[in-house]
């Protein structure tokens, strides 16, 4: 009899839950994207979103060393600085004031001068190709890479130094926002044409 009760019971629990009126729907929520993450300290009870760091642009990385107060001197009196900061990816191969003070001072002095603008432009192009390089792309390489002005430079990865011309990697992949930046000990001078 005890059997047949509870037999009975289950039976019209049962059959009352699959009569029911009440449907559940279930929703999956969404996983939280890395954006989303965020980072409590020990004791906070709230927690704030961790915001990416922008990278600087290629002037501002250079203008933040000493190393090259020349250089941003130069891409100033040359106009090029929006250029640089601007949109657009350049990788420059950037000479230190070393470099700059290895030079023929009156050729420094006259390059930086108003009235040759133009020959200060084509020196400095010539520091710069279009696009990202970085030195794994140019190690085992040596060929011609087209600058800004569209005069080739010879870049040599096959040896034990990173060469640009006559001038030496001393520094290699420096990131900013637009481009990377590979230190160079010599100022490089293209062919002018006259």
């Amino acid at each position: 009899m005890k059997t047949l009760l509870l037999t009975t019971i289950a039976a019209s629990a049962l059959f009352l839950v699959a009569c029911s009126d009440k449907t559940e729907t279930v929703t999956e929520t969404p996983a939280a994207t890395p954006a989303e993450t965020v980072e409590t300290m020990p004791g906070e009870t709230e927690a704030t979103p961790v915001e990416p760091v922008a990278l600087p642009t290629l002037v501002d990385v250079l203008g933040s060393s000493p190393d090259f107060s020349t250089l941003v001197a130069a891409i100033g009196a040359a106009d090029l600085t929006d250029t640089l900061s601007g949109p657009g990816t350049y990788t420059i191969f950037a000479p230190t004031n070393e470099a700059f003070a290895a030079m023929d001072p009156a050729m420094l002095e006259d390059l930086m001068k108003p009235e040759n603008k133009d020959k200060l432009v084509t020196v400095l192009s010539y520091h710069v190709v279009p696009g990202k390089l970085s030195s794994s792309d140019l190690a085992g390489k040596s060929e011609p890479l087209a600058s800004l002005n569209n005069k080739d430079m010879l870049v040599d990865g096959t040896g034990d130094n990173l060469m640009v011309n006559t001038a030496t990697v001393k520094m290699g992949d420096i990131e900013a926002s637009n481009g990377v930046i590979h230190v160079i000990d010599t100022v490089l001078l293209p062919r002018f044409e006259e």
